[in-house]
């Protein structure tokens, strides 16, 4: 029997690898075929999902001090993660970050280095940020711009969210107050008009370009491409072709609820494995009780089997019991 272990991250307690090794654990008195493929939707893990970081380097963080940022470079593609040079974790979390001035530069000087190490396609996975600066910080620390000619720039995306509205949306997330969304939602429209002005492009009409505090939406008006995340990984890992030829797939993430199924992995996996009819396992931390659970999706919740308390503070553990419960059941 051949199973597919493709979780997304437990956010705050397992990264999506950690998560799909201890699941495999459980079968480890088991004689069936793992294969692990820890996956991503463009957020926070990302550059695990595609590989893993090869390059660490020193860039200015959201708040201006130096942070060191991994990345990846190999066969002259980059990959990079926002979240390390300009995420909300760097600033503190909500409370420590200052969202009026919390910037993107770090990213723009990973992108910079990423073109200087020779890299022709570069993704970016833009979630977690700090910053709701629309991208300005990155582009001034790209500059001059004219470096860029022939570089596909691709932007990994999580979310669905327009430029304008990414204040409203993300801004209470990264600690502003109602008084500062208004302010940043200015500063916004101000900014979309000079990207018309000096690019040519009216960023506010595109889709996702409000993911990462508008982040997105600054790369695309210099000519970056958005596309989602989930599918972007999903074609570099090549998981349909593993989802295809496995018998069970067990996939997973730390919360499960309507979003999930709206671009992000446990929904993407689903929608894969139901054109082969191939059962899936989706196992969480916890759910929303209003979730309807597709049809061939199992769902097992570590909150329901182990309690709250457990299930946060041995994410591991509670995972490894779990899948030797379904090697068990097999």
């Amino acid at each position: 029997m051949r199973i597919l272990i493709c979780p997304d991250k437990f956010r705050g307690t397992a990264n999506a690898l950690v998560a799909a090794r201890a699941l495999a654990d459980g079968f480890a008195e088991s004689s069936v075929e793992l294969s692990l493929m820890p996956l991503a939707d463009g957020g926070e893990g990302t550059l695990d999902a595609l590989g893993g970081s090869n390059r660490v380097s020193q860039v200015t963080g959201p708040l201006g001090d130096p942070v060191s940022a991994k990345w990846r470079i190999a066969g002259g593609q980059a990959v990079i993660e926002m979240a390390e040079a300009s995420g909300l974790l760097l600033a503190g979390g909500p409370d420590g970050n200052d969202p009026l001035s919390a910037t993107t530069s770090g990213t723009g000087e990973l992108i910079s280095e990423a073109k200087a190490a020779g890299a022709k396609r570069i993704i970016i996975g833009v979630g977690g940020s700090a910053s709701t600066d629309g991208g300005l910080g990155a582009i001034r620390a790209m500059e001059p711009l004219v470096r860029f000619a022939g570089i596909h720039l691709l932007v990994a995306c999580d979310v669905e969210t327009r430029f304008l509205d990414a204040p409203a949306v993300f801004g209470p997330q990264k600690g502003a107050s109602k008084l500062q969304i208004e302010l940043l939602e200015r500063r916004l429209q101000r900014l979309s008009e000079i990207y018309v002005e000096e690019y040519g492009v009216d960023v506010t009409g595109l889709q996702r370009s409000g993911a990462a505090g508008g982040l997105a939406g600054g790369l695309a008006a210099i000519g970056a491409e958005l596309v989602m995340g989930f599918d972007l990984v999903a074609e570099e890992v090549a998981l349909e072709e593993a989802v295809a030829s496995a018998d069970i797939v067990i996939t997973g993430e730390g919360r499960l609820d309507k979003e999930s199924f709206n671009g992000k992995v446990v929904g993407g996996v689903v929608a894969i494995a139901q054109r082969y009819q191939i059962p899936v396992v989706a196992v969480v931390g916890s759910y929303d009780l209003d979730v309807n659970v597709p049809d061939g999706m199992k769902l097992i919740s570590l909150v329901e089997s182990f309690g709250e308390e457990p299930a946060f503070a041995e994410t591991t553990r509670c995972l490894t019991d779990i899948g030797r419960q379904i090697a068990v059941e097999l």
